[in-house]
C-alpha cells in the first residue's frame, strides 16, 4: 500500500517536529523521530476526520497519550489541513501560541484532549470508546448507524508504568471496547535511561490478561506492517486492541536509542546529521507541493469523502427520526431538553430530615427521567453514594444503552474516563465515591477543570461525621484543596433544596466540572431554603436565616450540615439578646465571582463579628471572617467513634459556637 512518497511524508513529520523543537530550543524530539511512522499509518490509512468540520460527531478520535510528543501532533494537524499554520509551528512552546508544550483541548484545532500527565491520555481514550458505545445505543437505528467510529491512542512506556493505565485498561477489557485501538511506541527507553532499570513487564501477557487483543510489529518503520496490524485490530471484535510497535527513540540522530533524545533539542550539529540520514533536503519549515498532495490524498480527501457519505445518511436520519436527531444535537452541544427541571420541586421545612447523599439520589433519578443521555455510576460505592438510576439496568457489552456504570474500585480511572466520555460528546456522565477518596481522582478533576469539561462528581461521606471508620475515611483538607482549584464548582449543600440546585448547576454547566460534596448523616430542610436556595446556591452564598433587625450585630457562616447547627446556635444567642444572621455558603467559588454589591449584601463590611463553622480545615475561611472573626474547624486528622460523639469531640455543637461568638471583640 505504501511507497516512497509515504516515506517522504513520514520524514516531513519528523522534520517539522524537530524544527519546532529547535526553534523553541525546548521540547521532546525522541518520540516524533521514532513514532512518526505509526502516527502516519493511523492518519493516512485509517483515521476518518474532516479538518473543515472539526466537531463532526462521527469522526474518529486520535489521542496522543504521550503528550510530550506534541510537536508530532501539531505537524500532523498542519499537514492534514487543520487550521494549524506554519507560523503556529514556528511559535511552538511560546507564550500565547496555539502550539503549547503539551496538547490542550479547546486551544488547538484538531486536538481532542489535554494530555499532559502520563497515563491520563489512555484513560481518557477509554472514556471516548465507552461513550461511543453508549451514544451508538442511544441514537443509532438499524438503518442509520450515525455513531460508528474508532478511538486511536498513541501510548508510551511511561503511560503504561502509571497506575491509572492498569485501572483504565482493565475497565476497557472487561467492557470489551473493541473500537479502541492503542498503538504502543515501545522503544525501551524512559526519561532517565534504559527502561529495564524500572520496567520489564511482559506487555503481551499483561494485556491479554486484561482481555485485550495483542499484536507485535517488530519494525517501527514498516508502514505496511503497521497498517495491516491496525486493519486486523479493526476486524477483531469483542476486545480492545494493543499494537506494540518496536521503535528507536530519536531515530536517525547521533544519539538514537538513548534517553539523550527524550527531552532536549538535538542541537544544530546533530540535527544536521539527522537530516542527512533522513535524506531531508528542504529548507527549514519548507514542505513541497508533492508532500502536501500526499496528505491531501491520504487524509483530507478520504476524510472529506467519509464525511459527505455520513452527512447524506444523517440528513435521511433526521427525516426518519427527528426526535432522536434533535436529542443527539442537544447532547453534543452540551445542552439540555427544554423544561428538563419541570418535575423538580423544593421540599418544605416540615419534610423529614435526610442525608444530602439521599437527597442527591432522589434528584438524580428525577433528572434521569427528563435527560435521557444522563448516565454514570460509582467506584464500587453506588449503594452508599446513591448514584443508581433506578429506572435503568446496568451497562454492559450486551446492554450498552443501559445507564448504570460499574466503574469498579478504580477512582482515578473513573474520573479520567468521565473526561474522555464528556469530550466525546453526546452524553452527560457522573461518577461517585467517598469524598476522602477524591485524593485518588484529583489529578483527573484537575484536567476536567483545565479542559473545561463539565463532568459531575458525586462525593459523599463529607466529614468527620463518618465516625467509626476513623481518620482514614474522614476528609479534612480536601475541601480547601478543591476550593483552591480554578474553574471548579465545589458545592457542599446544607439540605435537600440546596442539593437540588447543586444538581441543576451541574447538569446545566457547559464548561466547568462540579463536585457535589454530600453528607452521610441526616440534615433538616432549612426554613427558608425553598424560597432562597435557587438564587442563593447559584450565587454561592445567601442569608439562610436572617437577623431579627437589619443585618444584626454578627454573622455565622457555614456550609453543608453545619448550617443547621449554626441556626441552632443563632436561636441560643437570641435567647441571650444577641442578634446574628446565618449565611449558608455552599459554593465559595461562585460567591467569589459575584459583584461587590451582592457580596456586601450577604457579608456587610460593617458587621465584623463573624464565626465560620465547617467540619474541615480552617484554611480559606479567614477570608470571610476577617481578623476580628473566628473559625471553628479541624486542622488535625479525625478520630474513630460514633459519628455524633466525634462531631461533639471536635467542638461542633451549638454551645461551642455560642461560646466562640461571645468571645469575639
Amino acid at each position: 500500500m505504501y511507497n516512497e512518497k509515504d516515506t517522504v511524508a513520514v520524514n516531513a513529520l519528523r522534520a517539522l517536529s524537530v524544527e519546532q523543537i529547535e526553534q523553541a530550543n525546548s521540547g521532546h524530539p525522541g518520540l516524533p523521530l521514532g513514532a512518526a511512522p505509526m502516527a502516519y499509518a493511523v492518519w493516512a490509512g485509517h483515521l476518518n476526520v474532516n479538518p473543515a468540520v472539526t466537531d463532526w460527531v462521527n469522526r474518529d478520535r486520535f489521542i496522543l497519550s504521550a503528550g510530550h510528543g506534541s510537536a508530532l501532533l501539531y505537524s500532523l494537524l498542519h499537514l492534514s489541513g487543520f487550521d494549524v499554520t506554519l507560523d503556529d509551528l514556528k511559535s511552538f512552546r511560546q507564550l500565547g501560541s496555539r502550539t503549547p508544550g503539551h496538547p490542550e483541548v479547546n486551544h488547538t484545532p484538531g486536538v481532542e484532549v489535554t494530555t499532559g500527565p502520563l497515563g491520563q491520555g489512555i484513560a481518557q481514550a477509554v472514556g471516548f470508546a465507552l461513550a461511543e458505545t453508549h451514544a451508538a445505543a442511544l441514537y443509532n437505528t438499524d438503518e442509520y448507524p450515525v455513531i460508528d467510529h474508532y478511538t486511536y491512542a498513541l501510548i508510551s512506556d511511561g503511560d503504561l508504568m502509571e497506575g491509572i493505565s492498569y485501572e483504565a485498561c482493565s475497565f476497557a477489557g472487561h467492557n470489551k471496547l473493541d473500537k479502541l485501538i492503542a498503538v504502543y511506541d515501545s522503544n525501551d527507553i524512559s526519561l532517565d535511561g534504559d527502561l529495564d532499570m524500572a520496567f520489564n513487564e511482559d506487555i503481551k501477557q499483561r494485556f491479554e490478561a486484561q482481555n485485550w487483543h495483542y499484536q507485535l510489529v517488530e519494525d517501527g518503520n514498516d508502514l505496511d506492517a503497521i497498517h495491516q496490524a491496525i486493519e486486523a485490530a479493526k476486524q477483531h471484535k469483542g476486545q480492545p486492541s494493543l499494537i506494540e510497535i518496536k521503535t528507536v527513540i530519536g531515530y536517525g540522530s547521533p544519539d538514537q536509542g538513548t534517553s539523550k533524545t527524550h527531552g532536549a533539542p538535538l542541537g544544530e550539529e546533530n540535527w544536521g546529521v539527522t537530516r542527512e540520514f533522513l535524506k531531508w533536503t528542504q529548507n527549514t519549515f519548507e514542505i513541497t507541493p508533492e508532500i502536501h498532495a500526499t496528505y491531501k490524498e491520504r487524509v483530507i480527501d478520504r476524510g472529506q469523502a467519509k464525511y459527505n457519505e455520513w452527512m447524506e445518511m444523517y440528513q435521511a436520519y433526521k427525516v426518519a427520526h427527528p426526535e432522536l436527531a434533535e436529542t443527539l444535537e442537544i447532547a453534543f452541544r452540551r445542552e439540555l431538553p427544554a423544561d428538563y427541571d419541570a418535575a423538580l420541586t423544593f421540599a418544605m421545612p416540615d419534610t423529614k430530615a435526610d442525608a444530602t447523599r439521599s437527597s442527591s439520589g432522589k434528584v438524580l433519578n428525577q433528572l434521569a427521567e427528563s435527560i435521557p443521555f444522563l448516565w454514570g455510576g460509582s467506584a464500587d460505592l453506588a449503594g452508599s453514594n446513591k448514584t443508581t438510576i433506578s429506572s435503568s439496568g446496568d451497562y454492559s457489552p450486551a446492554a450498552p444503552g443501559e445507564r448504570n456504570l460499574w466503574y469498579g474500585v478504580r477512582e482515578f480511572a473513573m474520573a479520567a474516563i468521565m473526561n474522555g466520555a464528556m469530550l466525546h460528546g453526546g452524553t452527560r456522565i457522573f461518577g461517585g465515591t467517598f469524598f476522602v477518596f477524591s485524593d485518588y481522582l484529583k489529578p483527573a478533576v484537575r484536567l476536567s477543570a483545565l479542559s473545561q469539561i463539565p463532568a459531575i462528581y458525586v462525593l459523599t461521606h463529607d466529614s468527620i461525621a463518618v465516625g467509626e471508620d476513623g481518620p482514614t475515611h474522614e476528609p479534612i483538607e480536601q475541601l480547601a484543596a478543591f476550593r483552591a482549584m480554578p474553574n471548579l464548582n465545589v458545592i457542599r449543600p446544607a439540605d435537600y433544596n440546596e442539593t437540588l440546585v447543586g444538581w441543576k448547576i451541574a447538569v446545566e454547566s457547559k464548561d466547568r466540572p462540579t463536585l457535589l460534596v454530600l453528607t452521610r448523616q441526616n440534615v433538616p430542610v432549612l426554613e427558608h431554603s425553598a424560597e432562597y436556595a435557587e438564587e442563593g446556591v447559584r450565587r454561592g452564598a445567601y442569608i439562610a436565616s436572617p437577623a431579627q433587625s437589619g443585618h444584626g450585630e454578627g454573622i455565622l457562616i457555614a456550609a453543608g450540615s453545619e448550617v443547621a447547627l449554626a441556626i441552632e446556635a443563632q436561636s441560643k444567642l437570641r435567647e441571650e439578646g444577641i442578634d446574628v444572621s446565618v449565611v449558608s455558603m455552599p459554593a465559595e467559588n461562585r460567591f467569589a465571582e459575584q459583584d461587590a454589591a451582592y457580596q456586601e449584601s450577604i457579608l456587610p463590611s460593617d458587621v465584623t463579628r463573624r464565626v465560620a463553622i465547617e467540619m474541615g480545615a480552617t484554611y480559606g475561611w479567614h477570608k470571610y471572617t476577617g481578623l476580628n472573626g473566628a473559625v471553628i474547624g479541624i486542622d488535625r486528622f479525625g478520630a474513630s467513634g460514633k459519628g455524633e460523639e466525634v462531631v461533639e469531640h471536635f467542638g461542633f455543637t451549638a454551645d461551642n459556637i455560642v461560646s466562640t461568638y461571645k468571645k469575639l471583640k
